[in-house]
């Protein structure tokens, strides 16, 4: 849902404003901020990993679904929270 254009705007900014407010020193910002960038980058693909995931084990599901009528995406739901829940993780 974030762009990768927003992402390094947002690792741009963190680094400049923890800089300027002298909580962190750096001889490499640039280097500092990539750094910012891939571990945000990488933070949010989390939540598209477990999507996925879910998607898989729905899918494993899908006929006997359809039989009792489950709605998708409440199952969906029930799904992500528990592959959440499962790995210690906080989605948003």
């Amino acid at each position: 849902l974030i762009s990768r254009e927003y992402v390094t705007y947002m690792a741009r900014e963190v680094v400049k404003r923890l800089i300027a407010q002298e909580m962190i020193e750096t001889l490499t910002p640039d280097e500092l901020t990539q750094r910012v960038r891939q571990s945000m980058a990488e933070e949010l693909a989390v939540e598209d990993r477990i999507n996925e995931e879910a998607r898989q084990i729905l899918t494993q599901y899908a006929d006997e679904m359809r039989r009792t009528g489950a709605s998708y995406q409440e199952m969906f739901k029930k799904v992500k929270s528990q592959l959440a829940h499962e790995r210690k993780l906080i989605l948003r």
